[in-house]
């Protein structure tokens, strides 16, 4: 992998000057956080390879949700290490300190990134698939050992520490040893001398690596020793006594030995290095490409960038713009305290050429560069300042903006246009963009307006994406007059006489430089004359134009009140929605707690007449009955009220005095429905008549009235009819046979006075039995006592496969001396 990747099909001529586009990479690159990113950033150039663009632009968005994540990536070491790798690898070569120092930095950088990507952002777990695939040379290799050995060995200003080997740590306390050795002796001497007054200063002080002692001049033949130099006074010499000129020798040896172990640690380290030298280099240039993306990243999110879009050459290409700015003219609005207004330009195949008119200053040129520069961006893998950008695919950006005179090619700024527009109409094709400002301009007006509609006419049948503005009335009635061309007109107040800097597609605008004139304060009489002197034609387009953007101020203005007004309608409909919701669930609260308490009180009083018969059996078989009843008309009554509360409220039934919104009014053979009366799923096997339906509860038939479907609970479309499980044993081949089920079975079981395993039994047996009679619950009566047989029952009905819920009934049902069991459908 190259260290820098080039730019793939660069795009030919994209006239990076006239449209700022250095200025930009400038901006841009103040995002890098090295030297190599910088470079990057001022190198980047516009392509034209679609997947290219494709892959940068998707890179850069993963990189955005990355930021997004407030991760921190590191990047401050990153630099070219292709010298330093070519070098790690030559045998005998060794490495600086600093040199290893910023490889081993670097190589930080990397095994950093390299986390990242092992163990992203829980958020982002398999949404970074560009990024992965882009690190994934690095997935491989595991740099981290070669930083800990590194890292262990080195101190942070680059040199050794003692423990980067035992014969260097060995060595050095051998040199501390032998310094205090050689003070200790020096300042014997010193204190010898000192009486007599031949020490200039009681300190020690090194020369050439080896320790001295700064004698007076006149003294220094008290001391027999080596004179290794004098201050610059000439009043003190720097002597080594005799007595330790051995020890500095020693001294200088261990020195010695010492470079030599740090030489050969280096040499080591720089081996180390070299067998990575590939992973380190592809490291980097991983890192030079992430760099990037955050660079394009942190700017996107500053300037509130989208990813822009291509067309595809096989559909119909368009040029559109919503809400775009420019990012030099933002950033300096945004240092003085301003804010930019945003352009929005729309052009397709059939219309490709648009042609802006409207005062100076009103924001033309800049409506031109905004358009080329965020071409660029787009095609350079650079998200754009926008809410939504779609371009062609341009091979060309070509532009004629500003003051175009050349003194060295002696050429007037007319001439000098005319050889630039020569060039253009040379260079332009259906894959170019071509914008053209102030065309047919610096020369006589009617020659230049002449010159203008032929050059807009050549672009035009030329297919060239163009944008052109002007003054000229008649590129005007030219751009009215011809099938692919647009009028668009810049904003301007009539009142104040003050630009708007808006863009508006579909009408011309008034140059009014009469009007700027006289504003700008230029006297009253010149104004009056000029006005005196523009042909009648003129004057009437210009009355025409005032008219139509007075009219379409109007208009624009009527819009935003009556969007302003819907926005209200909508929020106020919203609240009394609300608010009527509110109430309504309010009501239908109260209205169940009311009747809920009324079934209750209902039970009570059913309950106290079964108790005042004295007839024993008699009691039973009218307490089975009430309790068949009570739990029949909760059913009905739940459904009914649900059913009759829901339609009143949705409205369905409104208007219709006969409407029975509890009654299913849809169903048909192989529905799911749900039987009022059993509280069972049944599947529809036929319909009988309109009112009658044969269903099938497991081996059970029977017929219903539709009165007694309380839903369909499956869509025939999308599900299959429920089996029984005796059904889907059957299915799977296991031959099962039963017994015709009771369909009068009783739903209650009494084992009061059974011992555990004859309950168990006799609950097994009801259980069978109540399942294949489809009952939906069955109640076991074993009475309170101990609350052993309570324990046992209810233990051995949690684990059956056909229960799927036990609870204990409220305390008016039989409270802890009985269980309710719930049987599964």
């Amino acid at each position: 992998m190259p260290f820098l990747n080039p730019i793939p099909s660069p795009v030919g001529d994209c006239s990076a000057a006239t449209l700022e586009w250095p200025r930009f990479l400038e901006l841009l690159a103040g995002y890098s956080h090295s030297l190599v990113g910088r470079q990057w950033a001022v190198a980047l150039q516009p392509s034209t390879d679609v997947e290219w663009l494709r892959r940068e632009h998707a890179l850069v968005g993963e990189m955005r949700r990355l930021l997004a994540q407030h991760l921190s990536i590191a990047l401050g070491s990153l630099f070219d290490p292709t010298t330093l790798l070519d070098k790690s690898r030559i045998e005998g070569a060794a490495l600086e300190p600093e040199e290893i120092r910023d490889v081993l930095n670097l190589v930080d950088d990397v095994t950093a990134w390299q986390a990242v990507m092992e163990t992203p952002p829980v958020a982002l777990d398999g949404e970074l698939p560009e990024l992965t695939s882009l690190s994934a040379p690095l997935m491989d290799s595991d740099l981290r050992p070669l930083v800990q050995s590194l890292r262990s060995r080195m101190l942070p200003d680059g040199s050794l520490a003692d423990n980067a080997s035992p014969n260097l740590n060995r060595i050095r306390r051998e040199i501390e040893r032998q310094q205090r050795q050689i003070e200790q002796s020096l300042r014997q001497t010193m204190r010898r001398l000192s009486e007599g007054g031949g020490v200039q200063d009681e300190l020690i002080t090194i020369r050439g690596e080896r320790f001295v002692i700064p004698i007076k001049t006149e003294s220094k033949r008290r001391i027999p020793g080596v004179v290794h130099g004098a201050s610059s006074s000439g009043q003190t010499v720097y002597i080594e006594p005799l007595e330790t000129i051995e020890q500095n020798n020693e001294l200088v040896r261990l020195y010695e030995e010492e470079q030599a172990e740090i030489h050969r640690i280096f040499l080591a380290m720089t081996r180390q290095i070299g067998l990575q030298s590939r992973v380190i280099g592809e490291g980097a240039a991983i890192l030079t490409v992430v760099e990037s993306l955050v660079i394009r990243g942190r700017f996107a999110d500053d300037f509130q960038c989208i990813r822009p879009r291509f067309g595809d050459p096989a559909e119909l290409l368009e040029l559109r713009l919503v809400q775009a700015r420019h990012p030099l003219l933002e950033t300096r609005l945004r240092k003085a305290g301003g804010s930019i207004v945003p352009i929005s330009i729309q052009l397709t195949s059939d219309e490709r050429q648009l042609i802006i008119s409207g005062p100076n200053t009103g924001g033309k040129t800049v409506g031109l560069k905004t358009t080329g520069l965020l071409g660029i961006m787009a095609q350079a893998g650079i998200p754009v300042p926008a809410e939504e950008a779609v371009f062609p695919l341009f091979h060309e950006f070509l532009a004629d903006i500003g003051d175009s005179q050349s003194i060295e090619q002696n050429l007037s700024t007319f001439s000098a246009h005319i050889v630039n527009l020569n060039r253009i109409a040379g260079l332009a094709g259906p894959d170019s963009l071509v914008l053209l400002d102030e065309l047919g301009s610096a020369t006589d007006p009617e020659e230049g307006a002449a010159l203008a509609v032929a050059i807009a006419e050549h672009f035009l049948h030329t297919r060239a994406w163009c944008l052109i503005s002007t003054h000229h009335t008649s590129l005007k009635v030219y751009a009215a007059n011809t099938p692919g061309v647009i009028n668009a007109a810049v904003g301007f107040n009539e009142q104040t006489l003050a630009p708007t800097y808006e863009l508006r597609q579909g009408v011309p605008g008034a140059s009014a430089g009469i009007n700027i004139a006289g504003r700008l304060g230029l006297n009253s009489e010149i104004i009056d004359s000029a006005r005196s002197r523009l042909n009648t034609q003129t004057q009437d387009i210009g009355r025409f134009l005032d008219q139509l953007h007075a009219q379409l101020e109007s208009i624009t203005s009527e819009r935003a009140a009556l969007r302003i007004r819907e926005q209200e309608v909508a929020r106020e409909k919203n609240r009394l929605e609300v608010e009527g919701l509110k109430e309504w669930r309010t009501k239908v609260r109260d209205m169940e707690v009311k009747l809920q308490s009324l079934l209750k009180d209902f039970e009570y009083q059913m309950r106290e007449t079964v108790r005042a018969v004295d007839d024993r059996a008699a009691q039973q078989k009218l307490s089975k009955d009430a309790e068949r009843r009570i739990a029949k008309l909760r059913r009905e009554f739940s459904e009914q009220f649900n059913s009759s509360v829901v339609a009143a409220h949705t409205g369905a039934d409104r208007g219709d005095s006969h409407a029975q919104p509890h009654i299913v009014k849809h169903v048909a053979a192989g529905d799911s429905v749900k039987l009022k009366s059993l509280g069972k799923t049944a599947v529809v096997q036929r319909q009988v008549d309109d009112n009658i339906f044969e269903v099938a509860i497991g081996l059970m038939k029977m017929r219903v009235n539709r009165e007694d479907i309380a839903e369909v609970v499956r869509n025939p479309q999308t599900s299959q009819p429920t089996m029984s499980p005796l059904q889907a044993a059957r299915k799977r081949g296991v031959s099962i046979s039963v017994a015709e089920p009771d369909e009068n079975m009783n739903w209650e079981l009494n084992v009061i006075g059974r011992n555990v395993d004859e309950a168990t039994d006799e609950v097994q047996k009801f259980l069978d039995r109540a399942f294949l009679a489809g009952l939906p619950r069955v109640r076991i009566v074993h009475g309170t006592g101990m609350g052993i047989l309570r324990k046992a029952l209810r233990a051995y009905l949690q684990r059956h496969p056909q229960v799927a819920t036990v609870s204990e009934p409220p305390h008016n049902e039989g409270g802890a001396g009985a269980t309710v069991a719930e049987l599964k459908l």
